[in-house]
């Protein structure tokens, strides 16, 4: 159980850091220039709801396993990063009229990148931290 407290928590300390640098500075302007009407005030509840929730499908999906390398979770990382970000983008692009194609090709490559780091980063962090 131990193990999974400091993996949950090596791949949090890898991803927030990442998330608040892409979308609080490098992708700030474009997501502001593209749906920015469309943005409001961060609440919060559901943003922190988001990254607790998000972590434990990285450690079930990704880099859990006792066999997991930080090269499967690379690979199933970006695979989980695929399906969890097209899910909201291509959703959002169904149903919500000022989303675009830019903003799905963005997002979802983020997604991708992310969440392959962090699954990868926080594998090979909790194994220098708490070896197997």
């Amino acid at each position: 159980m131990k193990r999974y407290g400091v993996l949950y928590l090596a791949t949090f300390l890898v991803l927030i850091p990442l998330d608040f640098l892409f979308l609080g500075t490098i992708a700030k302007s474009f997501f502001n220039a593209q749906v920015g009407e469309m943005l409001g005030p961060v609440r919060m509840l559901p943003a922190v709801m988001f990254y607790l929730l998000y972590v434990v499908g990285i450690l079930v999906f990704v880099n859990g396993s006792a066999t997991a390398t930080w090269q499967s979770s690379l690979m199933f990382g970006a695979l989980f990063g695929l399906f969890c970000y097209s899910t909201f983008e291509l959703t959002s692009l169904a149903l919500l009229k000022h989303w675009t194609w830019p903003v799905v090709a963005v997002d979802i490559s983020w997604g991708v990148f992310v969440t392959a780091v962090s699954g990868a980063l926080g594998l090979l962090l909790a194994d220098w931290l708490s070896p197997r």
